[in-house]
């Protein structure tokens, strides 16, 4: 196997791949479909963070035949029996009525209004596709809180209202280098970052 000059993240979303960017291993260059115009919106159907992931990348893997990352990821909240779990990203949206990420965590508040249990944890499945045949899969999480109004200026999603276990703040509230050690996705690209240098490791053998 050649050695990895660029990865396809298998997303439409810039604030993930500017994440992803930050924490995989230098010299990778992380890629969007749009930047190359192609056409990437599969179904996401999966019945678990992990099966979403996997759709995504055999996905994009189908159409680039190169390496690829997938994240599927997600807010669970206890009180709310998991919700908005897999559906974060769709969580209040309907057919022709699309959220902002302002309104889907208004909305998340309003149902959490008088709620004492407020324990949350976000969730991250990581997918590397190398080949057809060599797939490494990583679930990470944080655990947090729902605060009880959105605080901070940093990040994007739901990082308003999630208070990051032990450090009293919100995930936008944290910077980037906070974020990054914090967060599912971090916690779950350290593990992808280091699959990635044994297989630099292996090709200078």
């Amino acid at each position: 196997m050649q050695r990895i000059r660029k990865i396809y993240f298998a997303s439409g979303n810039a604030h993930k791949r500017d994440e992803m960017q930050r924490l995989i291993l230098d010299g990778v260059q992380v890629v969007l479909p749009k930047d190359e115009g192609i056409a990437f919106d599969p179904v996401e159907d999966g019945q678990s963070f992990i099966e979403n992931a996997l759709i995504k990348a055999r996905c994009l893997y189908d159409i680039v035949k190169a390496p690829v990352l997938a994240d599927d990821s997600g807010l669970v909240v206890d009180a709310l029996d998991g919700r908005p779990g897999i559906h974060t990203a769709r969580y209040g949206c309907s057919e022709g009525h699309v959220l902002t990420s302002q309104e889907q965590y208004t909305l998340l508040l309003k149902e959490m209004e008088g709620v004492e249990d407020r324990s949350a944890r976000f969730v991250s499945a990581c997918v590397l596709m190398l080949s057809g045949d060599r797939i490494y899969i990583v679930q990470e999480t944080v655990e947090g809180s729902i605060a009880l109004s959105p605080m901070g200026v940093h990040g994007f999603g739901y990082d308003p209202v999630f208070l990051v276990e032990d450090t009293g703040l919100t995930a936008s509230q944290l910077s980037d280098e906070e974020k990054d050690r914090h967060s599912h996705r971090g916690r779950a690209m350290r593990r992808i970052d280091a699959l990635l240098h044994r297989e630099m490791d292996n090709e200078a053998l």
